[in-house]
C-alpha cells in the first residue's frame, strides 16, 4: 500500500473525479467496483462527509444512492438545506467489505485507507472551499476533527476547523480570514440500524444537528 495517490494540481471536481478513477494509492480499489468520487455544485458552501460508499453507491458509482442517502436526504430537508445546494462525498473513495455468498459485507476502512485517501479529499476542499464541513458518523469525525472525537458527547457542536491541506486564504468582507467550521452528527446508517421504536428519535436527533449548521452560514 502507498501513502499518497496520483492527485492533480490545481485540478477542477471533473478533473479530480477522472483522476480517482484510475486511484491505486490502496488495496480497495480491487475488490470494489468503481470510485465513488464526491458529488454536488462547486459553488456549495456545505460539504457533507462519510465514511465510505455502500454496496449501492460501489454499484452505482454515487454517493449516498442508497437507503442512507435516502435518509440523509429527509434529513436534510427537515432541517432546510436542499441536497442540492450541498457537496456530499465520502472519506474513503472505495467500498470496503468482506464477501459472504452472494454478499457484500461493510467493513469500516482502517487508517492506512484513510491516509490513502485523504489528498483526495484535501483535493476537494481545496477546490470547494467551504464554509461548514458535516461529518457523518464517527469514521469521518476521527478523519477530520481528532482521533479521540466521540459522537455520543460532542455531536452537534459548531467547531472552528482547518481543512486539511488547506493553502487558501479566502478573506471575508472585512478582509478578515473567513473561518471554516465542522460539526458531527450519527451517520444515516447508525440511524437505519436503530431498532425501530427508538429510529423517530434518532432521526430527529440528527435533523436537529444538521439545523446547527444554518448558524454558521450568514
Amino acid at each position: 500500500m502507498t501513502s499518497t495517490a496520483p492527485v492533480p494540481a490545481d485540478a477542477g471536481l471533473a478533473q479530480l473525479r477522472h483522476a480517482a478513477a484510475g486511484c491505486r494509492a490502496c488495496e480497495l480499489w480491487e475488490p470494489a467496483t468503481q470510485t465513488v468520487f464526491g458529488e454536488g455544485p462547486a459553488t456549495a458552501r456545505i460539504v457533507v462527509v462519510g465514511e465510505q460508499p455502500g454496496d449501492q453507491e460501489d454499484r452505482a458509482g454515487e454517493p449516498f444512492v442508497g437507503p442512507s442517502g435516502t435518509l440523509l436526504d429527509r434529513a436534510l430537508q427537515a432541517a432546510g438545506i436542499d441536497r442540492r445546494d450541498a457537496y456530499v462525498t465520502n472519506a474513503v473513495k472505495h467500498f470496503r467489505f468482506e464477501p459472504r455468498g452472494e454478499r457484500r459485507i461493510h467493513q469500516s476502512p482502517n487508517a492506512e485507507h484513510l491516509q490513502a485517501c485523504r489528498p483526495w479529499l484535501a483535493a476537494e476542499f481545496a477546490v470547494l472551499q467551504p464554509e461548514v464541513v458535516v461529518c457523518l458518523g464517527a469514521v469521518a469525525a476521527k478523519a477530520l476533527i481528532s482521533p479521540s472525537f466521540r459522537i455520543t458527547r460532542e455531536r452537534g457542536q459548531l467547531l472552528p476547523w482547518t481543512p486539511p491541506g488547506a493553502t487558501w486564504h479566502e478573506e471575508d468582507e472585512d478582509g478578515a480570514p473567513a473561518q471554516t467550521w465542522v460539526i458531527a452528527t450519527t451517520h444515516p446508517s447508525a440511524v437505519l440500524r436503530t431498532p425501530e421504536e427508538g429510529r423517530p428519535a434518532a432521526f430527529d436527533a440528527m435533523v436537529a444537528d444538521l439545523r446547527v449548521v444554518a448558524t454558521a452560514l450568514p
